[in-house]
């Protein structure tokens, strides 16, 4: 019984640390576009930023312990597209509220 609640509490850790790094990437990434590298909104380059942000956090991931081996497509997909949709709706929202 305790073994099972240990379990338990070990996947949500992993997922609700997943989720926040994904997030968190995501405004890094908006905020370095938008504010670092200041980039147009036409070019490629924030595509290179978001990537980047994406690539990062395999080895973040690693150090703060949550064990990368037995991450399937499906979690490497969750991570990218968290990661995309975060950077995506902040940016739109900062470069829509710089054209007011």
């Amino acid at each position: 019984m305790a073994t099972e609640t240990v379990e338990r509490d070990s996947g949500h850790v992993r997922s609700v640390t997943v989720t926040t790094l994904a997030s968190l990437a995501g405004i890094v990434a908006m905020l370095t576009s938008e504010y670092a590298i200041g980039v147009d909104p036409s070019s490629n380059v924030s595509l290179f930023v978001v990537l980047g942000a994406i690539a990062v956090q395999l080895p973040i991931l690693k150090a703060t312990g949550i064990d990368t081996d037995d991450f399937s497509t499906k979690d490497y997909l969750y991570i990218a597209f968290m990661t995309f949709s975060l950077w995506f709706v902040s940016w739109t929202l900062v470069l829509t509220a710089s054209t007011v």
